[in-house]
Parts: structure tokens; sequence; C-alpha cells
């Protein structure tokens, strides 16, 4: 009975967060994530970051499988040499980075390509710790790669905490509406992602916490 009412609180929490993304996701309109797109065309990124979504129920969401599709438009029209998915196991017991590293190799990203980063549990830590790895690594011009709402959400915390310098490059939906015909739906090993002595998020920390660190962490 636990079980299921965690399983239960879980899905509740993910469905809701998904329905505010999707809903708040004219945060940046159409036209201002063209204009991102447009300028990201001239610079041409070392590295994109690409924030964690959940898996659950052993498949990939609607969020996840935009995040994904997008990096990969963005490595096939060189806007981004490299990509780095980044993402704890947060809300399921499976490595978010891992999973969607596994899923952008099936899509065609080549392996040597795709980096990731495993210790952000909230949306300023993905680009805190991801920036920081890139940089160790040698990347210098890097962006960030979301959906307009998370991109706009961030957008002070990256300035102020980060680099102002570092890009933004938001999903534009009608280009990912054209490629659509072309989407596939790969089949993955996602047990190599699964951590054994895994605690979710909703376990160790409040709602207002979570909330406050998704928007302006004290890391």
């Amino acid at each position: 009975m636990k079980k299921l009412k965690y399983k239960n609180r879980t899905v509740l929490f993910l469905t809701l967060t998904s329905l505010v993304i999707v809903l708040s996701s004219c945060a940046y309109s159409s036209r201002t994530a063209v204009k991102y797109l447009n300028e990201s065309k001239e610079k041409v990124y070392d590295l994109v970051v690409v924030p964690g979504v959940p898996f659950q129920n052993e498949q990939w969401s609607m969020i996840m499988k935009a995040r994904l599709y997008w990096s990969k438009y963005l490595y096939d029209n060189g806007i981004a040499k490299n990509i780095m998915y980044s993402g704890a196991a947060v809300y399921s017991p499976y490595y978010e980075a891992e999973i969607m590293a596994m899923y952008a190799e099936a899509l065609g990203i080549p392996k040597q390509n795709i980096f990731i980063e495993t210790n952000a549990r909230h949306s300023t830590e993905n680009i805190y710790y991801s920036y920081k790895k890139a940089k160790q690594l040698g990347f210098n011009n890097i962006a960030l790669a979301t959906d307009p709402f998370q991109s706009k959400m961030l957008r002070n915390f990256i300035s102020k905490r980060i680099d102002k310098n570092l890009g933004i490059v938001p999903i534009v939906f009608d280009t990912l509406k054209s490629i659509e015909p072309v989407m596939i739906n790969p089949v993955i090993d996602f047990n190599k992602a699964h951590v054994n002595d895994f605690i979710s998020i909703l376990e160790s920390e409040g709602f207002w916490t979570r909330f406050k660190a998704d928007f302006n962490s004290k890391i």
C-alpha cells in the first residue's frame, strides 16, 4: 500500500509538472525562440547542455522526446558539436542523463559526441554542474538547450551565477513538428541506468525546497 501511495504521488507530481511546462511554454514566444536559433547558427557551440527528464514506466515522456530530438536537430545542423545530458536519479530510480544519452545514441548522435553529468537534482544544478564539467573538459562556447519555459526560468540564474555569455537555444516547436514524420521510438537497455539504493526527492525534500532550488539554487 505504501509503495502504491508513493507511486501515485510521483505520477501526480510529474503530471502536474509536465502540465505547467506545457502551459508555460510561451514564456519564450515562438518568435523569440526562432530568434535565438538563428543567432546560434552563426556561433556554433562546442557543447550544448540538455537538462534531464524523469524516466517513468520504462518509456520516455513527451518532454524527454522533445528535448532529445531538439538536441539531435542542433547536432545534425552543426549548431552543437557535442551534447551533454544532465540529471541524477531524482524522481525515478534511473539516472536521467544516462537514459537520455542512450536514447541520443540510438537516434544517431555519435557516442564520442555525447557527454553526461549525473549529479544534478534541480534545474539550476543541471546547468551549474554541466557548465563546470564542460569547462574541465576544455569546452568554451557553451549553451543551454531545453523547452522555452525552462530556458527563461534559468535565464537570470545563468547570467548572474554562471556566465552571462552562455548561450540559450529554446526549442522551436514548429521545427520539431517539421521533422516529426521521421521520428522513431528506439528501444534502449534502461536497466544500465538503474540505481539500486534510490531515494526519491519527494521523500528527501519538501515541495518548497524543490521549488526554490529549481529557480534559485544556493550552490
